[in-house]
């Protein structure tokens, strides 16, 4: 078990029932108010992004064959920050409202950093000193807030910097960032449950209301995509909490699981084509959720099974920090066993089905 540095109880401080409760009373306010929001606003911005030709133009390395409107993102992050904004003005986050505010505005610096790259375009050095600086200023309002050693800094700098683009290279088919972002805020408004932080509670809350609500707007022939300000506000979102929670006191195997199955994708797509001497960061269609749909899964089944990975994984990782000894080490082989099985998955079905990107009608 590993905890964050502020621990100051056990691996949960409340009983599930107790948890339960507490997401059922604030899923209303947070939950589906994001939801609805998200499900509404694209019908205000997507005149604005037409106008402004905000559009997604196809090329070989895409999974999709025809322009789409792009930055449909921005009303999934009016929701989300319109939404936690409201929990913080209404008192629905009673204590630890200065974590909560920090995290805000860690998501809003995410979203305004994704609208300047779809609107006009930024350059790869100044994407990542900003994402950087994002990192900084937040990660170090924590220690300052939590009292924490300063060492935990450049942790969080780096993690910001990791998930925003991790979360940008993993949104590459219909759905996948929706489902993730529900899946993620969910398991994290769990985490607050069961380790009684309300302001996570919310933050995980207004997440998955405000990525669900943008699902019937992509999945199926996918009308418009979430775009930069989408991405980057999933990751910087994702990171912000997880990294408020952790320095927080919560253990890392209610925080690190959800992300585990992107965190493998990204980094063994990444370490294969630097050993192939491509440029790493060109778009590609290289990542395991992509060849799924290279041997003949829809974008929407291909999103569901790394959706399913995730949540298994967790459900696995949270069995075993309850459990002890042989079940504690048993769990940890099942993760690994889950990851490994996803990874391979691609390789599995094309010698199954004889299809390939090369094949695949």
């Amino acid at each position: 078990m590993v905890s964050g540095p502020a621990l100051v109880h056990g691996p949960a401080s409340r009983t599930d029932g107790e948890a339960l409760s507490t997401l059922l009373h604030l899923a209303p306010w947070t939950l589906l108010l994001a939801f609805v929001l998200s499900a509404v606003l694209p019908f205000a911005v997507r005149p604005w992004l037409t106008r402004w030709g905000v559009v997604d133009i196809p090329t070989e390395r895409s999974s999709h064959s025809r322009p789409v409107l792009r930055g449909m993102g921005l009303a999934v992050a009016l929701s989300l920050l319109a939404t936690y904004a409201a929990a913080l003005l209404l008192g629905l986050i009673p204590v630890d409202r200065s974590i909560a505010l920090v995290v805000l505005a860690m998501m809003a610096g995410s979203a305004g950093l994704g609208w300047a790259e779809d609107y006009r375009g930024i350059s790869i050095g100044v994407r990542l000193a900003v994402q950087a600086l994002i990192g900084a200023l937040g990660t170090a309002a924590l220690v300052v807030a939590l009292g924490i050693p300063a060492w935990w800094w450049p942790v969080g700098v780096a993690a910001t910097v990791a998930y925003i683009n991790i979360a940008n290279f993993m949104d590459g088919i219909n759905g996948i960032s929706g489902l993730h972002g529900g899946a993620v805020g969910l398991l994290y408004a769990w985490a607050g449950g069961v380790n009684d932080m309300p302001w996570l509670v919310c933050a995980g809350l207004a997440l998955a209301g405000a990525f669900l609500g943008f699902l019937p707007w992509n999945l199926g022939h996918g009308t418009v995509f979430l775009g930069d300000v989408g991405s980057y506000v999933l990751g910087g979102s994702i990171a912000a909490t997880a990294i408020g929670a952790f320095l927080s006191g919560v253990y890392v195997e209610y925080l690190l699981p959800p992300l585990l199955i992107y965190l493998a994708d990204t980094a063994v797509t990444l370490v294969l084509r630097i050993r192939r001497g491509e440029v790493w960061y060109k778009p590609h269609r290289q990542h395991a959720y992509q060849r799924l749909t290279d041997v003949g899964l829809s974008h929407v089944q291909s999103a569901l099974l790394v959706t399913a990975a995730t949540v298994l994984v967790s459900v696995i990782s949270l069995y075993g920090l309850r459990a002890n000894g042989t079940g504690s080490a048993l769990a940890g082989l099942a993760v690994v066993l889950v990851v490994v099985v996803y990874l391979i998955l691609p390789v599995l079905l094309a010698r199954l089905t004889g299809r390939s990107r090369g094949t695949a009608s």
